[in-house]
């Protein structure tokens, strides 16, 4: 039922009148006598009776009015809904980053984008890369921040990728560690070492996209979370890897320095969305806070570290 006829019809039975009705819609008179025809001849029954003064409905025309009425509102609150996700007065985002990209760089961006959008509802998940693909390919997410390495570089054939910025690996020291004013340490410094690592199926993968071949780290004590890690760190117990992301969060005691660039490893870290979607108004406002983000950041961390 075309709903224009609707309208036409709802706006007759409010003001009584075709005449009234014709200068409301700024139909004529007849234009709006031809679609009262029209969907009367489509239901098969009377919905007015003339009269000499207007129009009355009839039983029929009773019947169907709440049904017109709630079939137009419902397409004006639709377009009203479309409209807001358009404009950013409404809906959610839904965003998915690794732990080190939780400590502060997604965070920052996530602030950012509610102080300009506050109706947008957000949702953060934290995972590994492999699993935020997993989700994101899934619909799960709207968007994931991701990391990619040597041991594991994020397929471009499934996933649109945003690029960042690019993330060092660092050494975190006690700060009466031997080391700990030094500007850059060579691996080799660190051989006598005692490493804090994670378990070992989620730090396997982060010491071998790290390290370069023949560094063997002797790892002494594991500790599944950061804060465990260096705590244990600040303690004197080892060094550890630290991603740059997560500098910014080490507790008192502890020092933060770069490897040598012959030794230093990278990851790149990237904004993933999936290709040939339309993208959400939402999530195209998102990434430009979260490259914001990403520049200040990447900043924060050269001036932090020696």
């Amino acid at each position: 039922m075309d709903t224009q006829l609707l309208e036409v019809f709802r706006t007759v039975a409010h003001l009584g009148s075709i005449t009234a009705a014709a200068r409301r819609l700024r139909f004529t008179q007849s234009a709006v006598s031809r679609q009262i025809g029209a969907l009367e001849a489509e239901l098969g029954s009377r919905v007015f009776d003339r009269l000499p003064r207007g129009v009355a409905l009839t039983a029929e025309g009773r019947a169907l009015l709440p049904y017109a009425s709630q079939v137009l509102e419902g397409l004006d609150g639709a377009r009203r809904a479309v409209a807001d996700v358009r404009a950013l007065g409404a809906g959610r985002l839904r965003v998915g980053a690794f732990p080190t990209a939780v400590a502060a760089l997604v965070p920052t961006a996530l602030a950012s984008f509610r102080r300009a959008y506050p109706e947008i509802g957000l949702e953060l998940v934290e995972g590994r890369t492999p699993r935020l693909l997993e989700r994101l390919a899934a619909g799960d997410a709207d968007v994931v921040v991701v990391s990619t390495s040597p041991a594991g570089p994020v397929d471009r054939a499934r996933f649109d990728l945003r690029h960042l910025l690019d993330e060092p690996m660092l050494v975190a020291v006690a700060r009466g560690h031997r080391l700990a004013r030094k500007r850059t340490v060579r691996l080799a410094d660190l051989a006598g070492d005692a490493f804090i690592a994670g378990s070992a199926t989620a730090e396997e993968t982060l010491l071998r996209a790290s390290l370069p071949s023949g560094f063997r780290p002797r790892i002494e004590i594991t500790a599944a979370e950061w804060t465990g890690k260096l705590g244990c760190v600040a303690a004197g117990l080892g060094v550890a890897l630290l991603p740059a992301l997560a500098a910014s969060r080490v507790p008192p005691g502890i020092a933060v320095v770069r490897l040598h660039r012959d030794d230093e490893s990278i990851r790149h870290i990237y904004a993933a969305t999936l290709p040939g979607r339309a993208r959400p108004p939402a999530v195209t406002h998102f990434l430009d806070h979260l490259r914001a983000a990403a520049v200040d950041y990447d900043h924060a961390v050269g001036r932090r570290v020696r």
